[in-house]
């Protein structure tokens, strides 16, 4: 049975992977019938699905994953930088310490799929009018255009960019999942580099070309992915991103990195992407 694994270590949870997970999801699970679903912890407390419920979907959006059944049940996770989704065949040992697993689901050929360690999971039935809508259901509903998708619309994500504070600064905006979804840590870094644009640019300072151009970026970069368990941006591997010190492959500078207030680190080359000068 191949294993699923979605944020191991050295791969963040980013759209790519979240994508690549529900395609492996879906293979192993897409119409077979539960014998056991186990959900801890979920705040909401409702009783899911019956043994026996087929399930009918497993889809990406953004970084967020949705599992769903024949009667109506949503399951929803979002991996953060912390969560990881494993696909087990009959009798193979789990991976991770069983007091780790979120979700437990199984189904009536052996396989079983386990999430680890998720900072958000949900178990709802859409539609049924009878709860608040939660904080996960309320992100989902924010989510901008999915850039993992082919047929993404670019003009939505520059309308959605420009909704922003015009002080925001680019690697905020890249990581705003309510302006385009998928973007994460890595890709932040990788798609400033490659562009050659500070991360810390106020988008007001970038004309519309530019703006497009940066989100084509991230759309190559994240398509370029899906089909792969290595991320690579740039010559097998990556740029900048987790290479502070080290020479700048295009111009051999040295590698900056600073972490901001939510404690994520930004990686730039501080050559080929000269930071803004102070307004006088």
């Amino acid at each position: 049975m191949t294993r699923c694994d979605v944020g191991h270590d050295g791969d963040v949870p980013e759209g790519d992977t979240i994508f690549r997970a529900a395609a492996q999801l879906r293979a192993a699970l897409v119409g077979k019938h539960l014998t056991e679903l186990e959900v801890r912890r979920d705040t909401r407390g409702r009783r899911g699905p019956e043994p026996g419920t087929e399930i009918t979907a497993v889809d990406a959006a953004g970084k967020h994953l949705l599992m769903r059944f024949a009667d109506g049940h949503v399951l929803h996770t979002h991996m953060q930088m912390t969560g990881a989704w494993h696909v087990y065949g009959a009798g193979q040992r789990w991976r991770r310490p069983g007091h780790t697993a979120r979700v437990v689901v199984r189904v009536d050929d052996g396989t079983t799929a386990v999430c680890f360690a998720a900072p958000i999971v949900e178990l709802r039935r859409d539609g049924d009018g009878r709860d608040r809508p939660s904080r996960a259901s309320r992100m989902l509903e924010r989510l901008g255009p999915d850039l993992c998708e082919s047929d993404v619309d670019l003009d939505a994500v520059i309308g959605r960019l420009a909704s922003l504070e015009p002080d925001t600064e680019l690697a905020a905006a890249l990581l705003d999942q309510r302006v385009a979804a998928g973007i994460g840590n890595v890709f932040k870094s990788e798609i400033c580099w490659a562009e050659r644009v500070s991360p810390f640019t106020p988008i007001v300072d970038l004309d519309e070309p530019t703006r497009r151009r940066i989100y084509e970026t991230a759309r190559f970069q994240l398509t370029s992915n899906l089909a792969t368990g290595r991320r690579t941006t740039f010559a097998n591997g990556l740029a900048v991103y987790r290479k502070a010190g080290r020479r700048c492959p295009r111009c051999g500078a040295t590698i900056m990195s600073r972490r901001d207030r939510a404690t994520r680190s930004t990686y730039w080359c501080p050559r080929c992407q000269p930071e803004p000068r102070p307004a006088n």
